[in-house]
Parts: C-alpha cells; sequence; structure tokens
C-alpha cells in the first residue's frame, strides 16, 4: 500500500492502481473511491504514518506515551483530579516514589502533564492536550457527553447524576 495526495492536498490510502484511475481509501472516514491517476501524487510517507493521521493528535500522544493501564491511569486520575502533590499522588496509589516519578516524567516529556505547585508543594496537573484525548477516549468508549462541559475535571457518581467535587476544587472554594 502507498501513500497519495490529491491535487487539494488531502492524503489518501492507494488501494489498487489501473492504468487511468486508482482505487484510494480515506483513512479518516475508511471510504473508498476511484480517482483519476492524473488528480494523485504519489509520496513517499508510509502507509501506516497516513493511516495514524485519522486518529486526533491528542489521543495518538496518549497512546504513545502510556504504555500499560497504570500509566493510564495516573494520567486519567491526574486529569479527574488534578492539580495533585507528589504527596497526594504517593499517598493514593499503589506506586513507589522511584516508579511514579519515572511516570511522571514520560508523561510531562510528552507534554501531557505540567509541573505546579500544591499547597507549597511540588505536584502535577494535566494539561490541554491531556483533558482533551481523555475526553475523546471517554466520548468513545462510553458514547458522547459522559465527562461534561468541564473537559473531564469532575468525577460522576454511578448511582447518581451528581457531580463529586474533588478535593483540589473544595480548597479552591
Amino acid at each position: 500500500m502507498q501513500t497519495v495526495r490529491d491535487d487539494a492536498g488531502k492524503r489518501y490510502l492507494l488501494v489498487k492502481r489501473s492504468g487511468e484511475s486508482s482505487r484510494v481509501r480515506d483513512p479518516e472516514t475508511g471510504t473508498e473511491q476511484y480517482r483519476s491517476n492524473d488528480e494523485l501524487t504519489f509520496e513517499g510517507v508510509s502507509p501506516l504514518v497516513t493511516a495514524a493521521g485519522a486518529v486526533p493528535d491528542s489521543v495518538r500522544r496518549v497512546l504513545s506515551a502510556t504504555h500499560d493501564d497504570r500509566s493510564l491511569g495516573l494520567l486519567v486520575e491526574v486529569t479527574d483530579r488534578g492539580p495533585l502533590s507528589v504527596v497526594e499522588l504517593l499517598d493514593a496509589y499503589d506506586l513507589c516514589e522511584s516508579d511514579l516519578h519515572g511516570l511522571l516524567g514520560e508523561l510531562r516529556a510528552a507534554d501531557l502533564l505540567t509541573e505546579t505547585r500544591v499547597h507549597g508543594e511540588r505536584g502535577y496537573d494535566a494539561t490541554e492536550t491531556a483533558r482533551d484525548a481523555v475526553s475523546r477516549l471517554r466520548s468513545t468508549a462510553d458514547g458522547p457527553g459522559t465527562t461534561g462541559d468541564d473537559g473531564g475535571r469532575r468525577r460522576f457518581d454511578g448511582e447518581t447524576t451528581e457531580a463529586k467535587t474533588t478535593e483540589a476544587e473544595r480548597e479552591e472554594e
């Protein structure tokens, strides 16, 4: 499979090429269509890179930075409950200090977490990229509208529709 581009700059995956036309697939929608070969330019971009382009940038960043459920869970928790101090993170989760700092470093390097001060101590908060990605992942898994209009910062009780206020939000009030 190869990557091709039309005159407008839109990328497609080449499915089949014949003498005068080619069947191409739109990586964002999966729809296939025939296009004249005169309208297509062959590119040196990997077809896998083109296919990955259908996934929003924020979600691709999370997929690249989180290697297991533990790192994804940490990102989701900081997104939901943040900002959180390092002490709060160590108290709340079953991570040793070394493992926690390793995960936090990876998430910071991916620009998913940012270092901040919480109660005068070093802490972490989710970036807008992380909030967007977690919101998109949740809407894909649970259907649209499950995180509310707050960017995923409030948690919802499973038995009611009431938002639970996080500890950080209570202290801000």
